[in-house]
């Protein structure tokens, strides 16, 4: 069923009905994405103070057959936030619900509307002597219902778990304007369907989450963080088995890196010193929180001695302060920021089977050399094996020339993901990006379940249209 647009009249009719500021002109940054892929439409931005004024926002378009697309920092990088296609929407923003609104240190839980900056959420944990694990590069101005919508993974999932695990309750409005109130704060609740994991990683097309209850942990008294060198994947992932079974389980990051990564950092970052004065082939960055009176660096430096003797690593730095600590994970951050910088021809978030990981990295640049020619660069989180295997053009060759190659890049390296027992969207979602993808890939019978659960929640098809599902 056709959809109308989000013109001025309707603004007008909004504005009337909700007051003064709640309707305003789109600006650029909610069209524009962080990779600059494509360019979003829109005239007009709902910006709502409260549940109540987002469900009438909902139901007014609801009954106008208008579309809305939610948007929380912009920092989604699969075209979730933005609509390039189809009648311009009404967007949907959230930032002035940004309210932490109450926290419980002796339950480990913590309340907070949609708006708020994962940044604020970390600070308001630790006030309380808590903390929330969920941690990414863009947490100062990524928000908790778009990250709760993607189903957000981030650095610490080895040890804490996505998006969805670090949730107890969740307020949300449904396409038809009710307000599903179900922020409890209960760890067993075996009452029916958990509507709460059916909008998690909805990426907006089944409601608007509004509010959500989070777990908040214990923060670990000692932290101990290292730069090793590692001599091959497969030694990645037997020093990683090696971390799990000395720290009893406590290692909550641990990120593969290429040598792709510090050669890109020199030529796109070249007043930037990495903490290692020679790059090697392979690497991980790893870090393990313990209990109070143990010695992180010392458990850390016996793992780097035993892994040495195993031959499973080499050269290394272990982080001897809180500013060594910050140094090694800038590092890490900067290497998106190099890959921005040089420009991609396709980024691929993709995770597979442990075991399979070795093998992929291994298989995965023949298929696309059967393309062309292009520079590989894989790292991430490869404790909950999830990669960002992005393909560059070669030096000297300008990213938009070689995209037109884009589209069977993506396609190849998604089918051997798919073959070998893996996902290709990870941590990023489906968004609109990979709707094709995932019309292909997909598990026919999964796929005609979340038809029919889309067709049921939202008959009219407005929210986020065009996202996550073709058609």
């Amino acid at each position: 069923m056709a959809l109308n647009p989000a013109d001025a009249a309707f603004a007008g009719q909004l504005a009337a009905a909700l007051g003064p500021g709640a309707i305003a002109p789109a600006e650029p940054r909610h069209h524009e994405e962080p990779r600059r892929r494509a360019v979003g439409q829109g005239g007009f931005v709902a910006r709502p103070r409260t549940t109540a004024e987002v469900a009438a926002i909902v139901r007014a378009c609801a009954a106008a057959r208008v579309g809305i697309v939610p948007w929380g920092g912009g920092t989604g990088l699969v075209l979730g936030q933005i609509a390039p296609e189809g009648p311009p929407p009404l967007i949907l923003s959230l930032e002035r619900m940004a309210a932490i609104r109450r926290v419980w240190p002796e339950e480990n839980a913590l309340e907070a509307e949609a708006g708020a900056v994962l940044a604020a959420v970390q600070a308001a944990a630790a006030r309380a002597g808590r903390l929330f694990p969920l941690s990414l590069a863009s947490q100062g101005s990524a928000r908790i219902g778009g990250l709760l919508s993607t189903n957000a993974g981030g650095l610490n999932v080895l040890r804490y778990g996505n998006a969805r695990d670090l949730v107890l309750g969740i307020e949300a409005v449904l396409p038809d304007g009710s307000v599903l109130n179900g922020l409890k704060r209960l760890r067993k609740d075996n009452t029916g369907y958990d509507l709460r994991h059916l909008l998690i990683g909805a990426e907006g097309t089944l409601g608007v989450i509004t509010a959500a209850v989070l777990r908040l942990f214990p923060a670990p008294a000692e932290t101990g963080t290292a730069l090793l060198a590692v001599a091959s994947p497969r030694a990645a992932l037997d020093l990683l088995a090696l971390a799990q079974e000395r720290t009893g389980g406590m290692v909550q990051a641990f990120e593969l890196i290429h040598r792709q990564g510090w050669d890109f950092l020199a030529e796109a970052v070249p007043d930037y010193r990495p903490p290692l004065a020679a790059a090697p082939e392979w690497c991980v960055l790893a870090e393990i929180g313990l209990a109070a009176g143990a010695d992180a660096g010392g458990a850390l430096a016996a793992l780097a001695a035993e892994a040495a003797e195993r031959g499973l690593a080499a050269d290394g730095v272990i982080a001897q302060s809180g500013a060594q600590r910050e140094a090694l994970w800038t590092f890490r951050e900067m290497l998106p920021e190099a890959n921005r910088r040089i420009g991609a021809v396709s980024s691929h978030d993709i995770a597979l089977p442990l075991s399979e990981i070795p093998a992929f990295i291994e298989r995965a640049p023949a298929v696309v050399a059967r393309i062309g020619a292009f520079r590989i660069h894989v790292f991430g989180h490869l404790g909950d094996g999830n990669l960002h295997w992005n393909v560059f053009p070669p030096r000297g060759v300008a990213a938009e020339a070689a995209r037109v190659h884009a589209p069977e890049v993506q396609r190849a390296v998604h089918d051997l993901v798919h073959d070998m027992g893996g996902s290709f969207s990870a941590e990023h979602g489906i968004g609109r990006l990979k709707v094709a993808d995932l019309a292909r890939l997909g598990d026919p019978a999964k796929l005609s379940a979340m038809r029919a659960i889309k067709r049921a929640l939202d008959p009219a098809g407005i929210m986020n249209p065009g996202a996550v599902l073709a058609g």
